[in-house]
């Protein structure tokens, strides 16, 4: 069945006028929504990307572009899979929930389909954090290596102790000026980069590339699907959004900002560095002012991207434990800590960031970025819509 033939377009857009004057939906516009889209996913694929080029030769480049497009279709499926449940009465008539991914499972695949995707999310988004505590750290500690021996263990400490307190907030709605700086710190840093990897092309000349192999091909294939693996969180951006229905629109610009991020320094790396390319790439340029001011700009981007990510760990830990979804309470700020001091553990016992990057994007991040919005969209506009399956009947 069609899902234009199941709803009207007149009456889909007569509801959302109607929701919208109620003030039931969220108040992220497109262009805020957009700032999320690029600040959930631009800081450890920038780094990491040049490296994985090298692991996978020309091909990379293609399967950089290739990765980018897939992923901002399926990401438009989960936007439609957001909007059927809102029509058919699957969500509140706000569409604010804790568990919003997992609740799309729910509706496909019913109770199977929303633990597959809340053990995938959790373990999907807690890797996340790690790598970004582990990046931060390693960024830090190359920004202080002539003036402390401070290790990356100490540091990561320092950055896991800072970020927490800003992570007692509620949603996204909450703290998106915090997406806009970490959007603004990578496409700066970006620029640089790409400056200094220019400048350095003079002392690089006729360098070897990595040899391809099974094994470095498919670890790059995890750390290209790690980069654009945003739809775990997409679904809580949906849910904040003023009107869901044009999701796909803050998508589509904020994709083609990540390829304009990541292509340019990823090729440029390439030809110039070969197999010397270090698997965070700020270890390998020449250093410098550029190279000083681009870490600084990423440690940021990375900092404020823990608290992004974060959060749907910690909601959905808060909804099984009861805990009121308020602004702020104790029990929030209890939560969160916690679940922050274990991802400090995890970091601190597998200080390897390429290695967990490599496992989440090869296995969780693909199925929830490539295999279950297709899968999703599909059960839900096939099924014929049910007034006992409604929000205000179950």
């Amino acid at each position: 069945m069609d899902y234009d033939e199941e709803y009207d377009v007149d009456d889909r857009n007569i509801q959302d006028e109607r929701l919208l004057s109620q003030g039931s939906y969220g108040t992220l516009n497109v262009p805020k929504t957009c700032v999320f889209v690029v600040g959930i996913m631009a800081g450890s694929g920038f780094l990491a990307l040049p490296k994985s080029v090298d692991n996978t030769g020309w091909v990379g480049i293609i399967l950089l572009a290739l990765f980018c497009l897939l992923s901002f279709y399926t990401s438009t499926f989960l936007s439609r899979c957001w909007q059927m449940m809102l029509e058919r009465g699957l969500l509140p008539p706000n569409g604010h929930i804790r568990y919003p991914y997992p609740a799309i499972g729910e509706a496909a695949f019913g109770k199977y389909g929303k633990y597959a995707v809340s053990v995938a999310i959790n373990f999907t988004n807690f890797g996340t954090v790690v790598v970004y505590i582990l990046l931060a750290a390693e960024n830090i500690h190359t920004l202080l290596t002539d003036y402390t021996s401070m290790s990356t263990c100490i540091l990561a400490v320092i950055v896991t102790g800072s970020v927490v307190p800003v992570t007692w907030f509620g949603t996204p709605k909450d703290f998106w000026g915090t997406a806009l700086a970490a959007t603004i710190a990578t496409l700066t840093a970006s620029l640089l980069v790409f400056s200094n990897i220019l400048k350095d092309r003079q002392y690089f000349t006729d360098m070897a590339h990595t040899n391809v192999d099974v094994v470095s091909f498919f670890t790059a294939f995890g750390t290209m699907a790690f980069s654009y693996g945003g739809h775990c969180v997409f679904p809580t951006v949906m849910a904040d959004m003023k009107r869901p229905k044009h999701f796909w629109k803050a998508s589509l610009i904020g994709y083609i900002v990540l390829l304009v991020i990541y292509m340019p320094s990823s090729i440029a790396s390439y030809l110039t560095y070969g197999q010397m390319i270090s698997p965070n790439v700020l270890d390998t340029v020449s250093r410098g002012p550029m190279r000083t001011i681009a870490a600084i700009l990423m440690t940021l981007h990375l900092y404020f991207g823990i608290i992004i990510i974060a959060n749907p760990v910690c909601q959905e830990v808060e909804n099984i434990l009861g805990i009121e979804n308020k602004f702020f309470t104790i029990k929030r700020a209890v939560c969160r800590t916690f679940v922050m001091g274990f991802a400090l553990f995890v970091a601190e016992s597998v200080p390897h960031f390429s290695s967990i990057l490599a496992l989440v994007g090869g296995s969780t991040i693909t199925l929830l970025a490539y295999i279950c919005p297709t899968i999703f969209f599909l059960k839900l506009a096939a099924a014929k819509p049910s007034n006992s399956e409604r929000w205000d009947k179950m």
